[in-house]
């Protein structure tokens, strides 16, 4: 679902313009150490569960919210994994986006909870064992393992060497 705030500014810029937006991106762990996965009816591809922030939102009220929306699980955020930027993105109605991604590391809130397709933007959620998880892109499953891993250590890429510094 296109979030309001996302529509009145396609309305207004039209959907070649850029847009620049925070979202979360979501590994979703039960008590088995399963990953919970939804299968995206946009592209039909497994992928961890992701979205985008309402303005003033907090990211992990955003993740918990995410989630919810489209599994019905309730979640708890555990630690800030990464913060990464996407590649550009054509999505399939034209629309133009990059987005900043905080990914987390989430656990149930509460007792195991059923998982199920909760709105449009899944064909189907399943929970899979590290080692069984289906086909996924290659940034997805290295995220999966970043989310996976228990050093605690929060990755972000590299800035080029040089970034930051000002032209005399």
């Amino acid at each position: 679902m296109i979030p309001e705030f996302v529509q009145s500014l396609r309305a207004s810029l039209g959907s070649e313009y850029l847009l620049w937006l925070p979202g979360v991106n979501a590994v979703v762990r039960d008590d088995r150490g399963h990953v919970l996965l939804h299968r995206r009816s946009d592209t039909g591809e497994w992928s961890f569960l992701s979205g985008i922030l309402d303005p003033g939102e907090e990211p992990a009220a955003g993740v918990v919210r995410e989630v919810m929306e489209e599994t019905g699980v309730r979640v708890l955020p555990v630690r800030l994994v990464g913060v990464t930027v996407s590649p550009q993105i054509t999505h399939g109605n034209g629309d133009l986006a990059q987005y900043l991604e905080l990914l987390f590391a989430c656990r149930l809130d509460g007792e195991d909870q059923a998982a199920r397709v909760n709105d449009d933007e899944s064909l189907d959620v399943a929970w899979f064992p590290p080692t069984a998880l289906p086909a996924v892109r290659p940034y997805v499953a290295e995220r999966i393992g970043w989310a996976l891993d228990d050093r605690g250590l929060a990755r972000f890429t590299a800035p080029p060497r040089g970034a930051g510094e000002r032209a005399g």
